[in-house]
């Protein structure tokens, strides 16, 4: 039952995501307390060049990482957490570091999530994931993003950064298509690793029970609220979409809100690229 559940999940992610499965040996970081925990490394630039391995990595939530996952977190050299969730969100499920890691929370646009009734409610318009990727998501990109960028340009050779959110999927699947494009990274491939949090997700027994929730609350068949909360590629669409129109372009965007130009980001590709 087990494989095949495995088997439809696959399937489900389309040829594009399947090859980043495939090649997911070289990004995904067993840990026995997080079931979204990668590394961004690895993939090709469009001019051939390949982004570093074992310098950033992105998780969903880390609260309950064992003492084996810390071993493996400080042979990650991971010395900077950035988490992208709400000030009372982090409050209840607090990250579990090893001493002296150096945490930083980015919560805006996550300080007054919804509630299960105001999800169950969202749940019955197919729209509101798409308008969190885009205008409604808008005000809050800069603000919740800068720190993650600032950290990067200053992370030492010999260190690593995480960032992350609860699911690993939505304000970290953001956060990773800005990192990656900034590097050069094709778009196709910006998606895939984008909407690889399905196949990882669906083994969290967290999600399975928000799924169950979720659906005696708004009336919908759990199978509904999978597919209305399924991480599709124009999701990602929308959120470069809503940045270009605003500024222009994602270069614009990160002048305008993160005060970084041509040369901040030739420093980025320096550090990251190989």
């Amino acid at each position: 039952m087990r494989k095949l559940i495995v088997t439809m999940a696959i399937t489900a992610l389309g040829t594009a995501s399947n090859a980043q499965i495939k090649d997911s040996l070289r990004r995904v970081v067993k840990m026995e307390g997080a079931y979204n925990f990668r590394d961004t490394g690895g993939y090709k630039t469009s001019d051939g060049k390949e982004v570093t391995l074992g310098r950033v990595f992105r998780s969903d939530a880390i609260d309950k990482l064992s003492d084996k996952d810390l071993k493996t977190f400080k042979d990650k050299k991971i010395v900077t957490v950035i988490d992208f969730r709400g000030i009372e969100e982090a409050k209840k499920a607090p990250d579990r570091l090893p001493q002296n890691t150096n945490y930083l929370i980015c919560p805006a646009g996550s300080n007054n999530l919804p509630t299960a009734q105001d999800m169950a409610k969202f749940l019955k318009d197919k729209n509101f994931l798409f308008d969190m990727y885009g205008e409604g998501g808008l005000p809050y990109f800069g603000e919740r993003y800068r720190a993650l960028f600032v950290q990067l340009l200053t992370l030492k050779p010999d260190e690593a950064l995480l960032f992350h959110c609860t699911g690993g999927r939505d304000r970290t699947g953001m956060a990773s298509a800005l990192f990656l494009y900034i590097l050069g990274v094709p778009q196709d491939i910006i998606e895939s690793d984008y909407v690889a949090s399905n196949y990882y997700l669906a083994k969290n027994p967290t999600m399975r029970g928000m799924y169950s929730g979720l659906s005696k609350m708004s009336g919908l068949t759990e199978a509904e609220i999978k597919q209305q909360m399924e991480l599709r590629p124009e999701l990602i669409r929308n959120f470069f979409t809503a940045i270009n129109k605003k500024y222009g372009s994602v270069e614009n965007f990160f002048q305008v809100e993160m005060g970084m130009g041509p040369r901040e980001i030739a420093v980025l590709k320096q550090k990251y690229l190989k």
